[in-house]
């Protein structure tokens, strides 16, 4: 498998496992706010073939909230 699948698969195991975790009571929020967006920011670009052709992630629904 390429390595720049597996970083990418890597990489969202460890964010998933984060958010498991800051699910947990008594989770250290200070680690979870630091690890968090340090992780996301690390993600590469997703490997080919994992969206559709064209596909535009900026455009979509509305969601509540403002996102």
């Amino acid at each position: 498998m390429c390595e720049h699948i597996k970083d990418f698969q890597r990489t969202v195991l460890m964010l998933g496992a984060l958010a498991v975790y800051a699910e947990q009571a008594g989770a250290d929020t200070a680690f979870i706010e630091a690890i968090g967006p340090s992780l996301a920011a690390s993600l590469p670009e997703p490997p080919p073939g994992m969206f559709p052709p064209g596909y535009d992630p900026t455009t979509g629904p509305d969601y509540p909230g403002g996102w």
